[in-house]
């Protein structure tokens, strides 16, 4: 039995930046990370597209808006900081329809709202900035969208952390939570763990987390597997930045696009399919226990109800890579198919409503002694150590050390 006095439950980035927040609040406490996985940052954080996002699509004074436009500010300052590599690129988020145009006008008042740098430009302008858009009719500019690699954010925050004398244990999967009056027993592969406070970060498992202890959450984790592929280079030429659609506002996602990414490359994607398993980066993985969880949860039957036709057009575009490349003609009709090669899937970790309602912002559920990080879908990587803050003010109403 090992003793600590906060467990953080994931290593994702904002498990280590929650982690990190609780020492720099509470300096004289000792915080344990438990990360089910060998390596940090395996999951939804080292699979994205690295994009540091302004802010611009979300509910003006939401969770999603505050902490976007906090902690995309925290991150590059830590960035700088810490001598970690990041450019602000800029986005440019394009209507190739005029039936677009309502949607992007809202995106316009939402981002002014939320204190995001952005302009309208018309076709001209656009083909300045993304000389291969051809498609574009109007665009929004957000020059302050930014590219970094997220994994190794991780690893300096996780750095941080031992070298101030914290435990990370990987390996460790938590199997069940006891949760006392005076204390916490946390189980795992690993050995067992007492604590006084727990906080709940496992992203695509973060509702079995919290029923561990609470017996129920309050939404179900749908896991959408994000499909990529790479331009290879002989076409990096086709995108300078960041090229985005209009997005469908029924949903949170952002739809098929271009990313400019840190390392080099441009990576194109991803789309937003059913996984057959939380943890379903191929199309063979299938995991029949959790499938059934999915397809007999109320919330998952009244959503495929509503929107069983778009469902249909993210498979296609799954199972062709011809209906794939299309997608991407809508914004840069050159791309052909011989210029994409596959590139690694992430899964996006979407908590679903028992009323069928997807989640829009971030969400959280408390006991006593646990704060449960329940939806913390994108921008969460951008919103990281802004969340992180959000979460120590939420333990700090129930901690004593």
């Amino acid at each position: 039995m090992t003793s600590t006095e906060i467990i953080v439950v994931g290593g994702g980035i904002v498990g280590l930046a929650t982690a990190r927040s609780i020492t720099r609040r509470y300096p004289n406490s000792h915080v344990t990370v438990l990360e089910k996985e060998k390596s940090l940052a395996y999951h939804q954080t080292g699979r994205n597209s690295g994009v540091m996002h302004s802010g611009i699509y979300y509910k003006p004074n939401s969770l999603k808006a505050v902490n976007c436009r906090t902690g995309k500010q925290m991150m590059e300052d830590f960035c700088e900081e810490q001598g970690i590599p990041f450019r602000l690129v800029g986005k440019v988020i394009v209507a190739t329809d005029e039936k677009e145009l309502p949607a992007l006008n809202n995106l316009f008042e939402r981002g002014r709202a939320n204190g995001v740098e952005c302009e309208f430009i018309d076709k001209e302008r656009l083909l300045e900035i993304e000389p291969h858009v051809l498609n574009g009719i109007k665009a929004i500019h957000v020059p302050e969208a930014g590219i970094v690699d997220y994994v190794q954010v991780c690893e300096r925050l996780g750095d941080l952390l031992r070298e101030a004398g914290h435990s990370i244990v990987t390996g460790a999967e938590v199997t069940d939570i006891r949760e006392e009056d005076s204390e916490l027993t946390v189980i795992t592969t690993a050995g067992d763990f007492k604590a006084g406070y727990l906080v709940n970060c496992a992203g695509l498992h973060s509702d079995r987390v919290t029923k561990m202890a609470a017996g129920e959450a309050p939404a179900k984790i749908i896991p959408f597997r994000g499909e990529y592929f790479e331009l290879k280079p002989e076409a990096w030429h086709l995108c300078n930045a960041l090229i985005y659609p209009v997005p469908d506002p029924n949903f949170p996602f952002l739809g098929v696009h271009f990313t400019r990414m840190i390392s080099g490359g441009v990576e194109c994607g991803p789309n937003a399919v059913l996984a057959f398993a939380r943890e379903g980066y191929h199309l063979t993985d299938v995991n029949a226990r959790e499938l059934w969880e999915v397809l007999s949860y109320p919330g998952f039957r009244k959503l495929a109800g509503r929107y069983w036709k778009m469902g249909m057009g993210e498979i296609w575009r799954s199972a062709s890579k011809a209906a794939f490349v299309k997608a991407l003609q809508r914004l840069i009709p050159e791309i052909r198919g011989e210029h994409l090669e596959e590139a690694p899937a992430g899964i996006r970790a979407q908590a679903l409503a028992p009323s069928g309602a997807l989640l829009d912002d971030f969400a959280f559920h408390e006991t006593n002694r646990i704060v449960n990080v329940i939806n913390a879908p994108s921008p969460a990587a951008t919103s990281a150590l802004s969340i992180a803050e959000t979460v120590v003010d939420k333990l700090e109403d129930h901690i004593q050390v």
